[in-house]
């Protein structure tokens, strides 16, 4: 697979949560609160990919990414990591919390006349 390795890795997390969102998850039809939750986290490490790589702590194996990086020689796939990766674990935070409200709903007896 090579060069494409990361981002088939990506594009498989967003395919898998997927459903969940058409479930009625809605992360995706709230925009403005997913950047919010998203943004500051995603800068705060970017800056720390970016800072690491300056100094050579560490780097990104050449075989497995595509080569097209951003300023301060992020590559694409690490700046995508640091939006998909979230978006999946928010979106399947909000799975969970659509199940156990349905069975709680459920498991609750009927009211009284």
């Amino acid at each position: 697979m090579g060069k494409v390795e990361y981002l088939v890795v990506l594009a498989a997390c967003v395919l898998v949560t997927l459903p969940l969102e058409i479930a009625g998850a809605r992360v995706y039809r709230q925009p403005k609160r997913l950047a919010r939750a998203l943004l500051p986290v995603a800068v705060l490490f970017l800056v720390w990919d970016a800072v690491a790589i300056a100094g050579e702590v560490w780097s990104y194996a050449p075989d497995f990414v595509t080569g097209v990086r951003a300023p301060f020689s992020v590559p694409l796939e690490e700046i995508l990591f640091f939006v998909v990766i979230p978006i999946c674990g928010i979106l399947t935070y909000e799975a969970v919390q659509l199940t156990l409200t349905a069975a709680r709903r459920r498991g609750k007896p009927a009211a009284r006349r």
